[in-house]
């Protein structure tokens, strides 16, 4: 199932929303421009790799706690493939404006930022062992869906179904998304040598997700959003 868009108003322009995609975008528009062993060097140095932590942990002085903490952040700006960008962006746009909306711009970028770094550390968890680096946008834009199945479960998303085209509710297609993901990082734990291998983080999206649909409303609504109050 993919969102093609929602019909949940909104009254502010999401400024910050545009401002992580285009960040994103660029970001990814520089390792275009990178040959493969630059690539690989950069990803594995900004990227979040689980076992560096586990050793920095254990004691060992090969990595220091920036090294370990600092892709924790980076790492929610890197991304493997056009495709993995595109879909992450697409998601965002789609569901990123109408919490923003909710949140106000200051507390969606730190409420993005944190649930992004909630989503590493769940991955980290589920995969000590791990040599590979982790990347990508989509833990926080996790929290983002978590979010708005929170507070918009009955919005409905014109869907594009194999060949279908319906209107779905919101609580549907991002239940769906969840479980599946949910379903997909069991599935991984029976995987052999997983470790040692890259692929989709399907754990980070699921405690993204969870952080997310937690602390939207710790977070609470902005001041002063009405129709009448337009940005």
């Amino acid at each position: 199932m993919l969102p093609l868009r929602d019909d949940q108003a909104r009254y502010s322009t999401p400024l910050v929303n545009y401002f992580l995609m285009g960040l994103n975008l660029l970001i990814f528009f520089f390792e275009a421009t990178l040959d493969r062993r630059s690539l690989n060097l950069l990803i594995g140095q900004f990227g979040v790799v689980p076992s560096h932590l586990v050793a920095f942990l254990a004691g060992s002085p090969r990595y220091s706690l920036a090294v370990v903490v600092l892709p924790f952040l980076t790492s929610l700006f890197l991304h493997g493939g056009w495709m993995h960008v595109i879909g992450n962006m697409w998601f965002l746009y789609i569901f990123g404006d109408n919490v923003e909306d909710y949140l106000g711009h200051f507390k969606y970028l730190v409420f993005y930022m944190l649930t992004g770094v909630i989503a590493m550390a769940t991955h980290v968890v589920m995969n000590l062992d791990s040599t590979a680096p982790a990347v990508g946008a989509s833990g926080a834009i996790a929290g983002v869906l978590g979010a708005y199945f929170v507070l918009y479960p009955r919005a409905r998303v014109l869907t594009w179904f194999f060949v279908f085209v319906v209107w779905v509710p919101a609580w549907i297609i991002l239940g769906y998304w969840f479980v599946l993901n949910f379903l997909s990082g069991t599935a991984s734990e029976l995987a052999v040598h997983r470790q040692s291998m890259g692929g989709v983080a399907f754990w980070a999206h699921v405690g993204g997700f969870i952080s997310g649909a937690l602390l939207v409303k710790v977070f609470g609504e902005r001041r002063l959003r009405s129709p009448y109050a337009a940005e």
